[in-house]
Formats: structure tokens, sequence, C-alpha cells
């Protein structure tokens, strides 16, 4: 059957199409305050501000005519279907949020969510410093790593000074904990 006589659904079937990685089945969706505010805040902007501006254009589009050959009209259902799709991640994403401030564990020397850890790898003794954060706020370009990444597990209840395991598919490593710092509850406002 011809693509132009097939009917393009609303479903939530691809909902994390593209999208983040799944929580854990059985996990929770831990997240800095400073995390949820930043999703917080890119769902609202979707709901009031970019959803209607793009309706408006659909809405002006149809009335033209040949919704069939009008690019307006096309592009603009596609980007409210892209629009409607993140609206849905983000909502369920934050139903299921467990907000975790990492400044309450400032001083300690040990891992826990929200952490900066400094660790260096035995065998090069290569340093690297990385923040452990929640799935939806990690960043990799600025040395974050979702709590359930590889790293972040193996350096999860460690204290400094203890060397522990690394688990890759490339092999296993050990790694010694340098250093470990939480912002200041200040800072963390």
């Amino acid at each position: 059957m011809s693509k132009a006589f097939t009917r393009e659904t609303d479903t939530d079937e691809d909902d994390d199409v593209g999208e983040l990685p799944s929580v854990p089945a059985g996990g929770k969706n831990y997240i800095t305050p400073q995390g949820y505010a930043r999703l917080r805040t890119e769902l609202l902007q979707l709901i009031d501000e970019e959803r209607p501006k793009v309706v408006e254009v659909v809405h002006w589009a149809a009335r033209n005519g040949d919704r069939s050959e009008n690019g307006d009209y096309i592009y603009g259902k596609k980007r409210l279907r892209e629009i409607d799709r993140r609206i849905r991640f983000l909502t369920k994403r934050l139903e299921i949020a467990e907000v975790t401030d990492p400044s309450l564990h400032h001083g300690r020397d040990q891992v826990f969510f929200g952490a900066t850890v400094t660790y260096a790898e035995e065998d090069t003794g290569a340093e690297r410093t990385v923040t452990i954060l929640g799935i939806d706020e990690a960043d990799s370009a600025q040395g974050q790593v979702s709590w359930i990444a590889p790293i972040a597990r193996a350096l999860l209840k460690a204290r400094v000074g203890d060397v522990v395991k690394l688990v890759t598919p490339g092999g296993g490593k050990d790694v010694e904990v340098l250093a470990v710092a939480y912002p200041r509850q200040e800072e963390s406002r």
C-alpha cells in the first residue's frame, strides 16, 4: 500500500524512541534539584510557548487549502507530534523522579549520588574526574555520568583511598578513589 494512504498515529508506542535511557527495572529515577528544575522548565516552555506557536502555524496553514502539498501544514503537524512526544516523556519522567540533594553529603569522603569523584586507573595512572548525576541530566561532554553507568556503579559507596573494580565490555580494571566532593548547600540551590 502506498504510504500516502496510511495513517500516522499519535500513540505512546514511540515515546522513548531516540530519547534518554530508561530507568532500570525496580530502580528509581534519581535526579538533583537542579536537574528536576531544568526538566520542569523545558516541559513548561513546550506547553506554554512552543506548542501554541506551532498550533497557530498549523491552523493558519490548514485554512490555506490543499494540505497535501502545504509544507507549513505537513512539517507543522510533524513538529506537533515531536513536541507532544517530548511532553509525554518529560511528564512521565517528572512523575517518577526521586529528587535527591547531593549537598546533604557535603564534607563526606564516601561516594553517593551527586558526588564529584576523582579517581585514578591503577594500570595507567590516568586521573579522571566525573560527577554522578541522574539519567536525565548527565552530560558526558561535561564530565558527568549517569548513576547507572559502569563507572558510577563501581564508585558508589566507595571511600577516598578505596580501590574498586570497574567492569567494562573490554574487561575489568582497578580504579582508586582519590577525592570526593559535594556542592555546598548554598551552591546547590
